[in-house]
């Protein structure tokens, strides 16, 4: 974990407090393959890039996940040599990479929109950087095969782009992105021309072929599932900075900060301060919620502190009938229902005005005494005492 997450480390429950020192454990024995050291990036008053900490580990496919403008694309470009840092430092395997030309650098870099030649053949696209290399004919021919078997393509070696679907010229570009064997691979928003069905399909595939490559990965994406699914581990970052970083269930379930929170997934945050903080539980007086949210664990802060208690929309259960009153329930109504198929989002408004999301499994109702609600009825909403996260900012 680098200084810069430590520095915003979240409030959170004990399970999720040793889980993170594992983490650290693990990554303090791992020496950085890419180390990314106060990386400011400006374009006359405009930073861009915020002083950038980042350790990544050999053979990691790493995302890095935000919204547009949040200085995710910058920081790649830079990691390829097309920008150079206002400041800082980018280590690539013991190397002082900055100031190497990009074609000087080990890296590869693999465009959203694949930037395949339309005139060459799909084995001409991948052999061109090799040629430009000027490889010997009988080691290039060798490795245009090798990729080629690599992602399923050699059935279509001798087509042009043009008469390929998206999702194989996808394959191509990644093919000919590794046919150098870079030490780093780039990835910039590498599934963002795909619909739907076929990006989804593809995102394993891509990074089993990644994995088996055994390449270091950096992707650039705003997909959420797309960096939940292929990354080993994820970067949050907003406005240059880099908020948060972790394995994809960290990220999930321990937030470090509203932006966070609310970007990975949904979540229902209800806003109170702190009128309780012992050892074993803390307590939110939440005028939203209209009561208490109470976690079975303590935090660090006085009483009266402002904070943010964050419960996801699976935690939320929903019921028809009268629960105990106590901390973390609600009585409300159901305003709008979507449904998924499987499952149902409930929105529910309080009496406060505050919506409540709630995702009900659809077999929920299949043996239950109750029948599902419908719009307008009143239900009552809540949870278990280790459901939330405490944010502070």
């Amino acid at each position: 974990m680098t200084d810069a997450v430590a520095a915003n480390k979240p409030v959170q429950s004990v399970a999720g407090a040793q889980a993170a020192k594992q983490v650290q454990s693990v990554q303090a024995n791992d020496k950085p393959y890419l180390r990314i050291s106060g990386v400011l990036k400006k374009f006359g008053d405009n930073v861009a890039v915020d002083h950038v900490d980042l350790d990544i580990r050999q053979h990691e496919i790493f995302a890095l996940l935000g919204s547009s403008g949040c200085g995710k694309s910058t920081l790649l470009r830079m990691l390829a040599g097309m920008d150079s840092p206002t400041s800082g430092k980018i280590i690539l395997d013991g190397e002082d990479v900055i100031g190497l030309e990009p074609y000087e650098r080990p890296v590869n870099m693999m465009f959203q929109s694949y930037a395949l030649f339309p005139h060459m053949t799909v084995a001409e696209n991948i052999a061109f950087g090799l040629k430009q290399d000027k490889l010997p004919k009988a080691e290039i021919s060798a490795r245009v095969d090798e990729m080629l078997d690599l992602v399923q393509m050699r059935k279509y070696a001798n087509r042009k782009p043009h008469q390929l679907s998206g999702g194989q010229q996808q394959r191509v570009a990644l093919a000919r992105s590794l046919a150098k064997r870079p030490k780093l691979l780039l990835l910039d928003e590498p599934l963002g021309a795909l619909d739907k069905k076929l990006r989804q399909q593809t995102q394993l595939e891509l990074a089993s072929t990644i994995e088996k490559v055994g390449v270091t990965c950096i992707m650039v994406t705003h997909d959420q599932e797309e960096a939940m699914t292929m990354a080993d581990r994820i970067g949050i970052m907003s406005e240059g900075k880099l908020l948060q970083v972790g394995t994809p269930t960290e990220i999930y379930d321990y937030p470090n900060c509203r932006f966070t929170a609310e970007f990975i997934g949904e979540t229902n945050m209800f806003e109170g301060a702190v009128t309780v903080d012992e050892s074993d539980r803390v307590e939110i007086t939440s005028q939203e919620l209209g009561g208490v949210v109470r976690i079975d664990h303590g935090i660090t802060g006085p009483k009266g502190m402002h904070v943010w208690a964050s419960v996801r929309p699976e935690d939320v259960r929903l019921d028809r009938k009268t629960v105990a009153a106590g901390p973390n329930m609600a009585a409300g109504v159901v305003e709008n229902i979507a449904y998924m198929g499987s499952y149902s989002v409930f929105h529910i408004k309080l009496a406060s005005g505050k919506v409540v999301k709630s995702v009900v499994p659809s077999s929920r109702w299949y043996d239950a005494d109750e029948t599902a609600p419908t719009w307008g009825d009143p239900v009552f909403v809540s949870w278990r005492a280790d459901a939330p996260v405490v944010l502070t900012q």
